[in-house]
Formats: C-alpha cells, sequence, structure tokens
C-alpha cells in the first residue's frame, strides 16, 4: 500500500536524513519527495510517497516522537487524489481551448472513479517553450503533453524528441506551421477535440489508442 505523509520540520542539517531514517527502519521505499523552506526560513515542508510500511501506528509513534517534526500527517498519496495529468503548453488563446476540452472530458471520467488533472502554460517564445517542454520530464504522474499555438519549430522539436525518447510520454500538437506536427504523435485541427482525446488517450476508461492513429492529422 502507497501512503502520502506530509511533515513540517525544523530547517536544520540532518533532519531528513533522521525522517528518512525512521523510514528506512519501519520497511519504507520512498517512491516520491518534494521538499521546500517555507517563507519564515526556520521551517521546512516535506511530502513523501511511501510503500512497505505495515505498521502505520509506529509510523506516527515514531515521527510524533521526533523532537524535529512540528507536524505530521498521513494521507492518500497524490497519484489517487489527482491521478495521471495531461499538461497543455503554447499560447494562451489555444491553451484555454484545449484545456476547455480536457477538463470537460476529465470530467466524464473523474465521475466513474478514474482521476485526471488538468494542468496549463500559456507561454510563448522558443527559448520559453523550448525550457518548459524539457521540464515536463522532471514532472510526476504527467499522462501526456499537448503543444498548443500557430507555430513551433527549432528548438522546440527537439526537446519534443527528447521527451518522447526519455520518457514516452505521448504529445499531441495542434495542426500548426513548424516542425513539431511532424515529431507529435498526433495532430489535432480543432483544439476542443485535442483536449478530449489527450484525456481519452491515458483514460482507463477510454477505448481510445493513441498508437493506433500515432502520425495521422485529424
Amino acid at each position: 500500500m502507497e501512503i502520502g505523509i506530509s511533515i513540517e520540520a525544523e530547517n536544520k542539517v540532518g533532519v531528513l536524513h533522521k525522517l528518512t531514517g525512521i523510514l528506512s527502519e519501519l520497511g519504507g521505499n520512498i517512491t516520491y519527495t518534494q521538499q521546500f523552506i517555507k517563507n519564515d526560513g526556520e521551517t521546512g515542508f516535506i511530502y513523501m510517497e511511501v510503500e512497505g510500511i505495515k505498521d502505520i501506528d509506529e509510523l506516527k509513534r515514531r515521527m510524533e516522537s521526533c523532537e524535529h517534526i512540528k507536524s505530521f500527517e498521513i494521507h492518500s498519496s497524490l497519484k489517487k487524489i489527482y491521478g495521471k495529468r495531461v499538461i497543455i503548453i503554447g499560447g494562451g488563446a489555444q491553451v484555454a481551448e484545449v484545456a476547455r476540452g480536457a477538463i470537460s472530458e476529465a470530467d466524464r471520467h473523474n465521475i466513474r472513479g478514474e482521476r485526471i488533472s488538468v494542468d496549463t502554460l500559456p507561454i510563448v517564445g522558443e527559448d520559453n517553450l523550448y525550457e518548459a517542454v524539457k521540464a515536463v520530464a522532471t514532472l510526476p504522474r504527467v499522462g501526456i503533453l499537448v503543444l498548443a499555438g500557430s507555430l513551433m519549430g527549432g528548438k522546440i522539436t527537439e526537446a519534443v524528441k527528447e521527451l518522447k525518447e526519455k520518457t514516452g510520454i505521448p504529445v499531441i500538437s495542434l495542426k500548426m506551421f513548424g516542425s513539431v506536427p511532424k515529431v507529435a504523435d498526433l495532430v489535432v485541427g480543432d483544439p476542443l477535440q485535442a483536449g478530449v482525446l489527450a484525456v481519452m488517450a491515458i483514460a482507463e476508461t477510454a477505448k481510445f489508442d493513441i498508437n493506433k492513429v500515432k502520425g495521422r492529422v485529424l
């Protein structure tokens, strides 16, 4: 069973080492972690997803007895709460239309018990888009990327190729000028339809298989 753990702890050297040591001693394997220092500069927030913990009560006891911990909470993992992610990047107007389609379709599947969330980044400029596409590889739970715009190529195309080679994340492109559509898995003319298909491609409760239409223009 995988659980989520949220911890507020003192911002001191060695605290993270101590916390992970407790998890290790209880047989826990950390599958995902994120941490940052809060605005007060004295408190660190740590989120972890952990599998393999059999004695939850002992975990609570050990964490609550640690002098460096200010608060501790066990809850469902982000994977269970937010599920797979549709990432939409590009020009604001096109991103908004793709998001409309994706959100409407995600609602249909989430009502059936699935979890699909939609993330958007309205941004323009080759360098900005290049960095944004490359950064998708570092995001957790990404199911698919949609590139929405009227012109994308050059460095952006190279970033798309690299993303697909490294992660296998499928990429949908709107029909646009530039070389990005040539390296995308699917090219769609209608932004609304692109959003719908993006969700259907990663939904377990849908029958759409993007591999069967790979390389096509719809």
